[in-house]
């Protein structure tokens, strides 16, 4: 049975990157607990505009915990209170009635704020388009079998793989590193045998554009608690070990 709550929302405004920003609250009245988090964002929305005033905006897409556009710092918690659970499958359930609720977007100095909850992530698009793939000739798709994988290596390769690229590790991390997002998009590749020819190309392209970008990893482990799809650390390590690898492994390569 669903319980309606009473919730006050104190939510950051800003009306484009020039601008200093501001908290607002409102009230919302009588939601369902029932209700995800970003449809609490839509009743609030449909209050504004009723009243003559702007919307508030922010990313969202699937609304499924697929795409990793929801990004949002809930009570100073990246994507909320639920451990592994994007904004989007956040219900109201997780808090209580006259709770009140502070909404800000993503502070990380590599994702400048576009307007209110939005934030440019194009950095870690930077980070795939530098080596996140795997060249091959474009033809009739192979059989699935064909490349016979040992099971716990595929089992790892789809754990990384899990990574939505919602920059959560990003704003949860107290030096803006992008080191689980790098590592889960290039462990993904560079465990499976198709992605062995690039490997250490890959891997040393891929650190280093995030170095431009984004700061150091000390391991706190913010970014695994804050990762909604609870990416393991492990990948950071992975990453670490085929860059070192690959300073001496180009090197060598080049060097014939």
């Amino acid at each position: 049975m669903s319980h309606l709550n009473n919730i006050t929302i104190k939510i950051w405004r800003q009306s484009g990157p020039a601008d200093s920003g501001r908290f607002e609250s409102h009230l919302i009245d009588e939601i369902s607990d029932e209700a995800s988090f970003l449809e609490l964002l839509d009743i609030l929305n449909e209050t504004l505009i009723e009243s003559g005033l702007e919307a508030i905006a922010f990313d969202h897409d699937c609304r499924e915990g697929i795409c990793g556009t929801c990004s949002l710092m809930i009570d100073g918690r990246a994507h909320g209170p639920e451990r592994g659970t994007a904004t989007c499958q956040l219900h109201m359930r997780k808090f209580s009635s006259g709770d009140t609720i502070v909404v800000e977007p993503w502070r990380a100095k590599a994702f400048p704020i576009i307007k209110d909850l939005m934030v440019d992530r194009a950095p870690l698009d930077r980070i795939i388009e530098s080596g996140g793939f795997i060249t091959a000739e474009t033809g009739g798709a192979p059989d699935a079998n064909l490349i016979p994988i040992p099971k716990p290596v595929a089992d790892a390769s789809m754990d990384a793989a899990e990574c939505i690229g919602c920059g959560a590790c990003v704003a949860a991390c107290p030096n803006g590193a992008a080191n689980l997002f790098t590592g889960a998009k290039m462990s993904h590749l560079n465990l499976l045998p198709q992605g062995q020819a690039e490997r250490f190309k890959r891997a040393e392209a891929m650190v280093e554009t995030m170095d431009e970008y984004f700061g150091s990893c000390t391991n706190h482990g913010e970014c695994e608690a804050a990762c909604p799809k609870s990416i393991s650390i492990d990948v950071i390590a992975m990453m670490n070990a085929d860059y070192l690898k690959s300073k001496f492994k180009n090197r060598k390569s080049l060097s014939r």
